[in-house]
């Protein structure tokens, strides 16, 4: 795999275009850099004249294409190159050459080279893709496509046949990485007795932790436990409106960063969730909220999506809230949440709620 090369923008994701009409006008050529390591090419070609120029073998070949720092072009033969003559004569087909010459990259090159066909409704239809062996040096494999008859009946409009060919070289990663492993690592000070310094007493319960894990990953730890706070001389701290159960599910993903199976939560599922919510939002653990408001999502029905929704207003989580109020004014669901309990004792504590759905309602 060779280097990506300095692209020429320097902001890769700005899209350029090229287009050039060859001298037999037997193809247009549109060029469109994604990045320094993509590019897509789309030839239109006159099918006439293109079956012409190859029946010696010739090639229609496309501009040299700077993807991943190497140079390539691509090669079609409209009868078959004529490296092989006599072979497939009337069948397409298709040459990836990379023309960077090998001493001037010694690692091997990954590339995906993907080939399409427009159909005579303009619509894409996916050929081959595949990703050629590592080259050290240029490929002699071709790609072989339809027949003429095939290509003929199938996508020739209005005297034209057009191709689009994606060109993307891969990452290469000679050195194995394992994925990280620190959370299960700081995971295990959990389990241990080693080093902790802060307990919390929640409803009878004790839990003991490490005041610089918590303070590390909640803001409102470290302000409570590093800060000037009282809890911050206090050996044990007691804490009220969380259960134990919550407070220990919250504690494995402080320590983790991993949300706990729902048959580790101890209870319904959507309920724990749902305080787990709650706790996260109360010490500031805004990826731990989220993947909470993701589960409550995954679960939710036409007779929970009120009281989903209220939790989502309560605790201040607008991406469930617009969620769920997308669920409720969707057409087929409308008529039926309205009448859910739930979502009238919505309409009594939250008015406003309510006005929001209506408006959303109302603008589709």
């Amino acid at each position: 795999m060779s280097e990506v090369g300095e692209s020429s923008n320097a902001n890769s994701s700005v899209m350029s275009k090229r287009q050039r009409k060859s001298e037999t006008e037997a193809q247009i050529q549109t060029t469109t850099i994604l990045h320094s390591s993509s590019v897509v090419v789309e030839f239109r070609i006159n099918y006439k004249q293109a079956k012409h120029r190859g029946i010696d073998g010739r090639a229609i070949k496309s501009d040299p294409l700077c993807v991943g720092g190497q140079v390539w072009r691509i090669n079609l033969y409209p009868c078959g190159p004529y490296e092989t003559p006599g072979m497939n004569e009337d069948h397409f087909s298709i040459h990836l050459e990379r023309q960077t010459k090998p001493e001037t990259s010694k690692k091997p090159v990954k590339v995906m080279f993907q080939v399409l066909l427009i159909d005579k409704d303009g619509e894409p239809v996916s050929i081959c893709s595949r990703m050629p062996p590592p080259m050290q040096r240029n490929s002699a494999n071709y790609l072989w496509l339809a027949s003429q008859t095939y290509m003929v009946r199938n996508f020739v409009k209005d005297g034209h046949i057009k191709f689009v060919f994606i060109i993307t070289t891969l990452p290469d990663n000679p050195v194995p990485v394992p994925p990280s492993n620190i959370g299960k690592h700081i995971g295990t000070l959990l389990d241990g007795t080693d080093g902790k310094d802060v307990s919390f007493l929640v409803d009878g319960e004790t839990f003991r932790a490490h005041r610089a894990v918590l303070a590390a990953r909640s803001p409102v730890f470290q302000a409570e436990l590093l800060g000037s706070m009282a809890e911050a001389a206090m050996p044990c701290i007691t804490l009220h409106d969380i259960s134990p159960a919550t407070f220990k599910a919250m504690l494995q993903f402080i320590y983790t960063d991993v949300l706990p199976e729902d048959h580790d939560l101890g209870g319904d599922p959507a309920e724990m969730f749902e305080l787990l919510l709650v706790a996260a939002d109360r010490f500031a653990l805004d990826r731990l909220k989220l993947l909470c408001a993701q589960k409550l999502w995954e679960n939710v029905s036409l007779d929970t999506v009120g009281d989903v929704l209220a939790c989502a207003e309560i605790y201040n989580c607008p991406e469930l809230k617009n969620k769920c109020i997308e669920f409720v004014v969707a057409d087929k669901n409308f008529r039926h949440v309205v009448l859910t309990e739930s979502f009238m004792q919505l309409g009594q504590r939250f008015p406003s709620l309510i006005a929001e759905v209506r408006e959303k309602a109302v603008s589709i």
